[in-house]
C-alpha cells in the first residue's frame, strides 16, 4: 500500500517500540483534553473547534513521526550506519544544498563537527512541537518555534535534488497559522488554561500577571 498519513499513523500505533507507547499516551490524553474541554467550557462546543483540534493533531502526528527515524543515542533508524543514515544523512544533505553559502558553511564547520551536541536540540525541539500540537498545549509559543525548525529545512535542503521546496514552506505557513489564530485554544489544553485563568481572575480580582502569560504562551 503507498504511505499516506493515516496508514502512518496507524503503523507507529502498533510498531512494538517505546515510541508507540508514548504516542497511545499522546493519543488517548489528546481525546480525553477534549472531550473535557467539550464537556466544560460552553464555547468549545463548536464544530470548528472539532475541526481546528484534528488539523492540530494530525500535523502533531506528523512531527511525531518525524521523530522516529532520528531516535537517541545515535540518532537514526539505521544504527549499524548512523553517518550515513538519519539525522546525520540530513544535516550533511544542508550542508550541501543550502540557500546561501553562510548557512552552509554553519552546518558543515559547527554543526556536523559537533553533531552529538547539536543532534540532541534538533530531537527534543522536534518532540515538544509535536506533543504541544497534539495536546494544544502552549500551541502559540511552540508554533512559532516549528515554523522556525521549517524554515531552516525550507532554507537548508534549498537546492536539494529531488525535494519539492514547496512541502517546507506550506508547513511553514500551517504553524505560522496554528501560532497566528492559537489552535490550542481549540479544544486543548490552552482552551482550559485559559478558562481557569479566567476564573480565577472572576472570583479573586487578581491574576493580571498570570492571564498576561497565558496571552503570551497560548
Amino acid at each position: 500500500m503507498t504511505p499516506n498519513p493515516l496508514s502512518d499513523a496507524l503503523h507507529f500505533l502498533v510498531k512494538p517500540a517505546w515510541p508507540t507507547a508514548v504516542y497511545w499516551l499522546l493519543l488517548i490524553g489528546s481525546i480525553a483534553i477534549a472531550l473535557y474541554a467539550w464537556r466544560s467550557i460552553p464555547s468549545q462546543r463548536s464544530w470548528r473547534n472539532v475541526g481546528d483540534w484534528l488539523c492540530r493533531f494530525f500535523i502533531g502526528t506528523m512531527w511525531w513521526q518525524q521523530t522516529l527515524w532520528k531516535i537517541p543515542p545515535l540518532y537514526t533508524d539505521n544504527p549499524s550506519d548512523p553517518l550515513n543514515s538519519g539525522l546525520h544523512y540530513w544535516m550533511t544533505r544542508e550542508g550541501q544544498s543550502a540557500a546561501f553559502p553562510l548557512l552552509g558553511d554553519f552546518v558543515n564547520h559547527i554543526v556536523l563537527p559537533n553533531f552529538y551536541f547539536f543532534a540532541p536540540i534538533v530531537y527534543v525541539l522536534e518532540v515538544l512541537t509535536a506533543v504541544s500540537l497534539i495536546l494544544g498545549l502552549f500551541v502559540r509559543l511552540w508554533g512559532w518555534i516549528g515554523a522556525l525548525q521549517v524554515l531552516n529545512l525550507w532554507l537548508g535542503l534549498y537546492n536539494a535534488n529531488g525535494e519539492w521546496p514547496w512541502t517546507y514552506f506550506f508547513l511553514l505557513v500551517l504553524m505560522v497559522i496554528f501560532a497566528l489564530h492559537r489552535y490550542g485554544r481549540s479544544l486543548g489544553l490552552d482552551a482550559i488554561i485559559r478558562e481557569r485563568t479566567a476564573n480565577l481572575r472572576t472570583k479573586t480580582g487578581s491574576g493580571a500577571l498570570a492571564d498576561r502569560w497565558v496571552n503570551v504562551l497560548t
